[in-house]
């Protein structure tokens, strides 16, 4: 290692940043968070600086640097466009045997200023030992997004019961497998989903009981979105690394089953119109069966699990038992295959309102009120309406909307092998089967739709 890792307490220590520019402001930003009294060294500064000291009740030196304002120093940042002052304040300081950092000089470098993930208590500290400062950055934007904003509430949670922990479970190796069970647990979820007060019961009884580990699991119920894996959320993807067993869905593409733990069971649920793999009450009880046997359940949905995804019945089977769950939702399908095909849902020239419909039509017969949709400054979107395409613009028209109304079909949206075709009402039946278009596909009504010409991006 070219530099140690080292955490040091500055809480009310000296600190002096030598500079009075955006470097330097930055630098005594930094130190001030973690509580040292700060004492800036410069001919010129900012006003913002100076405004920062003063809230702070820090020193501010205005003047060239001298040897006498290091003194009672516990580290030194030189942040200059001066190289011969900064190789001064360096020479200075390592002769005091005090830790000192020359910005953008690594060779008069005693210790590195880290990338930081401030998850505080939680902190981690990125370093290239000077190498390439632009890297540590964008390790620094990866580890932002792995690590959940309420890091800071679990670490606070369990420091608050090591005490009580360590008497209650006094033997280490026990206790340490108590820790492990706990964080393994859903203990960890609830706290990122802000329930404290779940968690803190979870872990009474748990100490209640000496056993850390749950009799049963839990269910995430997670929207996959329409196909892109760019556009998961963050959570979505942190409880695909987390659970047991997945149940996935037709729509969740493979390329979002690779982000799956690679170790997890997969059993594929999936459904198309006329020809269930699995019914609808088989997967509700497999979800009950599975966390009652105390497995994490992954139940991975195509878009978004509460529109047109009968995520609702599913949570209910859960809640009827008593089964932990949470609700992770996902760009649906018209959100995003809209946004790929250039086509903005609602714009204030040409549609105030937006309509998310079934388009799977029994027996060619629905109890939709087509006079309603057939009004104008609306855009309807049809989720598995291309088997019953002919009977939508049939009724549309026969209520009144325009035969020269706008419509575009999307199909595998947001996927590399998009398809969209836009046309008009009274034809696109038949341009849809000379194109030979195929389910998964969004259907798109409206006078929006004309803005695909000029807004096309992909």
């Amino acid at each position: 290692m070219d530099f140690f890792p080292l955490f040091v307490n500055l809480n009310g220590r000296v600190c002096v940043v030598v500079g009075g520019g955006e470097v330097a402001y930055r630098k005594a930003t930094q130190l001030l968070l973690a509580g040292a009294r700060l004492r800036v060294v410069a001919e010129n500064h900012l006003e913002k600086l100076q405004e920062l000291i003063k809230d702070k009740e820090g020193e501010l030196i205005k003047g060239r640097f001298s040897p006498s304002t290091l003194d009672g120093a516990t580290l030194v940042i030189a942040a200059t466009d001066n190289r011969a002052v900064n190789k001064q304040v360096f020479k200075v300081a390592e002769a005091n045997s005090t830790p000192v950092n020359v910005v953008d000089q690594p060779e008069l470098c005693t210790f590195i200023m880290p990338s930081i993930v401030n998850r505080n208590p939680v902190l981690i500290a990125i370093s290239t030992s000077g190498a390439s400062p632009l890297l540590a950055k964008k390790l620094k934007e990866q580890f932002e997004t792995m690590v959940p904003a309420r890091t800071s509430n679990l670490a606070n949670i369990l420091k608050q019961y090591r005490g009580k922990v360590k008497q209650k479970v006094p033997d280490q190796s026990r206790r340490l497998r108590f820790w492990e069970e706990l964080l393994d647990s859903e203990f960890s979820e609830l706290v990122y989903s802000g329930n404290n007060q779940k968690a803190i019961a979870l872990i009474e009884r748990k100490l209640a009981t000496g056993n850390a580990t749950s009799a049963r699991g839990e269910v995430y119920l997670v929207g996959a979105g329409p196909g892109d894996p760019d556009l998961l959320t963050l959570k979505a993807l942190r409880l695909m690394q987390k659970a047991d067993v997945v149940l996935y869905d037709r729509l969740v593409s493979a390329q979002i089953m690779l982000k799956v733990r690679a170790d997890a069971e997969k059993i594929y649920v999936g459904k198309a119109q006329a020809n269930h793999t699995v019914d609808q009450e088989t997967i509700n009880d497999m979800l009950v069966r599975l966390a009652s046997a105390g497995k994490r359940v992954l139940r991975l949905k195509g878009g978004d699990p509460f529109i047109f995804g009968r995520g609702g019945e599913e949570i209910e089977k859960l809640a009827e038992h008593q089964i932990s769950f949470q609700v992770v939702p996902g760009i649906t399908a018209a959100s995003g295959c809209a946004a790929y095909a250039g086509i903005p849902l609602t714009h204030r020239s040409y549609s105030q309102s937006v309509r998310f419909l079934t388009g799977h039509l029994k027996g060619h017969k629905s109890d939709m009120d087509w006079g309603l949709l057939a009004k104008e400054q609306q855009t309807l979107v049809f989720y598995m309406g291309l088997s019953g395409l002919k009977t939508i613009c049939e009724r549309l028209q026969n209520h009144g909307m325009s035969g020269e109304t706008p419509i575009a079909i999307v199909q595998q949206g947001t996927a590399p092998t998009q398809r969209v075709l836009t046309g008009i009402l009274s034809s696109m039946p038949v341009q849809v089967e000379i194109e030979k278009f195929k389910a998964p596909t969004i259907i798109i009504i409206g006078e929006v739709v004309r803005l695909r010409e000029k807004l096309a991006w992909l």
